[in-house]
């Protein structure tokens, strides 16, 4: 599988459920006995991803505290934080270039959801040269509470739709990059992937494959979705431990 790192988006607010986790970063929020970043962590283990970056921000020392004393066995996990509030793919940038990491690719998610998705798939893509990054893409029934994809016969990127109701393919929120094009992300420090880098790399023609799936998920980031997380986890947990 191609060589890769992965970098954690943990440092929003997490205002709707603010008020449900006094003191704790969103990402943190305890759920069957341990944080929900860590689950996270433990599934990228289990799919062989072992080199992981956490982009921290609000709260960000409680988040640094408890993986250097409760740290995952046989992974790398480093911390960066956010002196100031990035966008999703500043944050990402952030992290990257505080380290001097250079797989082969780079897989970025957000620390409050997870999707059961085989990422190794989402890697091949990469065998073909003409391809530089993917989005995971997920089927559902009813996508107004996300943004949509949409996408070409040959099912390359084409650009991000406003939340809509009915049968949709939503963004997952889970990207995979070759290391060369970071270069060509847009040259500000404030950035967002969906509205500033996917519609910039698709202005230069950069072909952007979604993989489209159906799969388990679940965001944590509101009030009613937060206290699914123990269900979900349980539910999923032989695939989430890497006996």
């Amino acid at each position: 599988m191609t060589e890769i790192a992965a970098v954690i988006l943990a440092g929003g607010y997490g205002t709707r459920v603010k008020h449900l986790l006094p003191n704790v970063p969103k990402p943190m929020a305890s759920v069957a006995g341990k944080p929900f970043l860590e689950w996270i962590l433990r599934y990228l283990k289990s799919q062989g991803i072992t080199q992981n970056i956490l982009s921290t921000g609000y709260l960000s020392e409680v988040i640094e505290e408890h993986f250097q004393h409760k740290p995952v066995s046989d992974i790398e996990v480093y911390c960066c934080q956010e002196k100031q509030p990035l966008g999703t793919a500043g944050g990402f940038l952030n992290a990257v270039n505080q380290l001097e990491l250079s797989p082969a690719a780079w897989l970025v998610m957000n620390g409050d959801s997870l999707i059961i998705a085989q990422f190794s798939e989402m890697a091949d893509y990469l065998e073909d040269t003409a391809i530089d990054a993917v989005i995971l893409g997920v089927s559902v029934e009813d996508a107004s509470r996300y943004g949509s994809l949409v996408i070409n016969q040959a099912g390359n990127l084409v650009k991000f739709a406003e939340k809509r109701s009915g049968k949709g393919i939503i963004n997952g929120g889970v990207y995979l990059f070759r290391h060369q094009v970071l270069k060509k992300f847009p040259a500000q420090i404030s950035l967002s992937f969906e509205y500033d880098v996917f519609p910039f790399l698709i202005q230069q023609n950069i072909k952007i494959k979604v993989h489209q799936i159906e799969a388990p998920f679940l965001d944590i980031g509101t009030p009613e979705t937060l206290p699914q997380a123990e269900a979900f986890i349980l539910q999923n947990f032989s695939q989430l431990i890497n006996y």
